[in-house]
């Protein structure tokens, strides 16, 4: 059966950002766990740093090599400009102490960036937030060895909460963006607020031929907190035609019905639809299913008017 006016969904956050190393390596640890809320710049994980820190000292060596190397050119490019300028020196000496300086400068400049690059290297060995977050997921675990780029945390931003439902694929057609849902929460129904449609999905899942749909909060109750279970109803009138699954179609004596479900007695009664159009999986109909009725989606040639069924409140809307 499908019930075009009721969802269960849950709150989440409107944006969320994945993290991960920049660089290789072995996850030393996780600092903190699902549910977490952290600052920007707090430190979410690390990797084991040994080879970033070898890194640096072999750069810091090969810098001070250099340096002294740079050192020496420097007081030798000194001496013999001195001696050239007292008439005493060759030009030729002079030209080759210049060249070897103007070479260790250029040296001095490469070790420094190496070794500005290996700090940094292990820098990127801890993992932490960019902003202000709530910790949703990870993806790996401690011990766990990663590529840089990998995906490794997922973080939520609280302050901007939407409601998350998914809605089968022929109601998500027809739905008008200005419909107005009510969003209520499953623990505590007076909590609730309206909501309106910011996206729907393009493609429906082809296990369950539903289309996720995002709402945005008119507003957030304290007790929206990220993950919360809802309701979500249909709150305005929908005047769009509805496509239904050909298997809730019966042609009887050149009539087509459909079936409805009475949700105070769960008994079932036929109803003459008109359709615009049909074809091998679905029909659109002209008129005659509202918003929030349940219609028999299987089994239609075996029912009977009046009788009872049982109905499976948190099936697929």
């Amino acid at each position: 059966m499908q019930d075009f006016g009721r969802f269960a969904g849950n709150i989440q956050a409107r944006y969320q950002s994945v993290l991960g190393f920049r660089v290789a390596g072995r996850i030393a640890r996780r600092n903190v766990d699902v549910g977490s809320e952290v600052k920007k710049g707090d430190l979410l994980a690390t990797l084991d740093p040994t080879d970033q820190q070898n890194n640096v000292r072999g750069r810091q060596g090969d810098l001070a090599n250099v340096q002294a190397q740079w050192i020496n050119a420097q007081a030798n490019a000194r001496r013999q400009q001195e001696l050239f300028d007292r008439g005493v020196g060759a030009q030729a000496q002079l030209d080759v102490a210049l060249t070897d300086l103007k070479t260790a400068s250029s040296s001095l400049e490469q070790a420094k960036a190496a070794a500005q690059q290996a700090r940094d290297q292990l820098s990127y060995s801890e993992l932490r937030s960019d902003h202000d977050a709530v910790v949703t997921e990870w993806k790996v675990e401690a011990g766990q060895v990663v590529t840089a780029g990998q995906e490794v945390v997922t973080l939520a931003r609280p302050d901007i909460k939407e409601a998350v439902i998914d809605l089968p694929a022929a109601l998500a057609d027809q739905l008008p963006r200005d419909v107005v849902f009510t969003v209520a929460s499953q623990l505590n129904p007076d909590i609730n607020t309206t909501a309106t449609i910011r996206e729907i999905e393009p493609q429906a899942d082809r296990t369950t031929r539903t289309r996720r749909a995002r709402l945005s909060l008119a507003e957030t109750p304290a007790a929206f907190r990220l993950g919360t279970a809802i309701s979500v109803t249909l709150s305005s009138t929908i005047t769009a035609r509805m496509r239904l699954p050909i298997n809730a179609l019966q042609d009887i004596d050149g009539k087509r019905q459909i079936w409805i479900v009475d949700p105070q007695s769960q008994t079932v009664n036929p109803r003459d639809v008109n359709i615009i159009s049909r074809d091998n999986d679905s029909f659109v109909l002209a008129n005659g299913v509202k918003a929030g009725e349940k219609v028999v989606s299987a089994g239609v040639n075996s029912l009977k008017p009046g009788q009872k069924v049982k109905v499976d409140e948190e099936s697929p809307r």
